[in-house]
């Protein structure tokens, strides 16, 4: 697991780099050639490890810190700072970002080819994880994502056709679905899914005119419904209106007659023409 590293503020100990270099060249200008020369050689071996323990740190990242190939610990406080001399520091960063998957070809759950991508946003969470836990934690996260995208589009249909099933056309329920199955997927490097959405959905073009008569043929059906259900209830005022106002004594069949006529003007989708009738109905 992530742990913090053994760190000393920089400045500190390149003051103290500073006084014990100002203390060694006064101390070598006291004293005779060979002594001053082996005096320096021994500083530089004392001051080289120090040197290589100097490491600066930009906001919002971290330094894994690696001694011999041991996990020493991770630097995450920006600054300038100093660590383990000798050791290896990956730079990690901890800054959000966006990956965005190409179009991907799949079957949705009714087997109707669709083309899907998705925006992930993702950040690092446990550097040791990022580090150890997978080869290269951003292609994992990017390969991950087009799985994720691949798995969720093989569980919806595209749309639901009214039989109350959730499909890829309703995006929460969607995009919640994919960021918790992709934030477990990701676990494993060290890495946190903030969000995701679906940018692209469309059937595949080979199947895309078929589906647009689909989709035409269900907006007029759906239309036909209301206004048949509409022209049904001005009908039943219609007549409630007449009965409860007098103003014309109707029989079942004139009451026929006139239920006919008037969802024909109401359904019809083209100007009536109207006909006078001079005659009686019977005859």
């Amino acid at each position: 697991m992530e742990r913090p590293a053994f760190r000393i503020p920089g400045f500190v100990m390149l003051g103290l780099l500073i006084v014990a270099t100002a203390a060694v060249v006064a101390v070598v200008a006291t004293q005779p050639e060979d002594t001053a020369g082996w005096l320096v050689a021994v500083f530089v071996v004392v001051a080289s490890p120090v040197l290589a323990g100097f490491t600066v740190i930009n906001p919002n990242e971290a330094r894994v810190v690696q001694f011999f190939g041991r996990y020493v610990g991770t630097v995450e406080t920006a600054g300038f700072h100093w660590t383990v001399p000798f050791s290896a520091k990956r730079r990690i960063s901890r800054r959000v970002r966006n990956f965005e998957t190409a179009r991907l070809k799949v079957s949705d759950a009714d087997g109707n080819p669709v083309e899907i991508a998705a925006v992930v946003v993702w950040r690092v969470v446990d550097t040791f994880k990022a580090s150890f836990g997978v080869d290269d934690h951003i292609s994992y996260v990017a390969v991950q994502a087009e799985a994720a995208v691949r798995h969720l589009a093989t569980s919806y249909p595209y749309e639901s056709h009214g039989d109350g099933r959730a499909s890829l056309r309703e995006g929460n329920i969607v995009s919640e679905e994919l960021t918790t199955e992709l934030g477990e997927r990701v676990a494993l490097a060290g890495v946190e899914v903030l969000e995701s959405r679906i940018t692209h959905l469309a059937y595949a073009p080979e199947i895309a005119q078929a589906m647009l008569a689909r989709q035409q043929a269900s907006a007029i059906v759906g239309a036909r419904y209301k206004i048949v259900e509409g022209a049904v209830g001005m009908v039943q005022s219609a007549l409630e209106s007449l009965s409860a106002m007098e103003v014309v004594e109707l029989d079942e069949e004139r009451k026929a007659q006139m239920v006919a006529n008037l969802l024909v003007v109401l359904c019809g989708d083209r100007n009536v023409q109207p006909v006078v009738n001079t005659g009686s109905l019977y005859g």
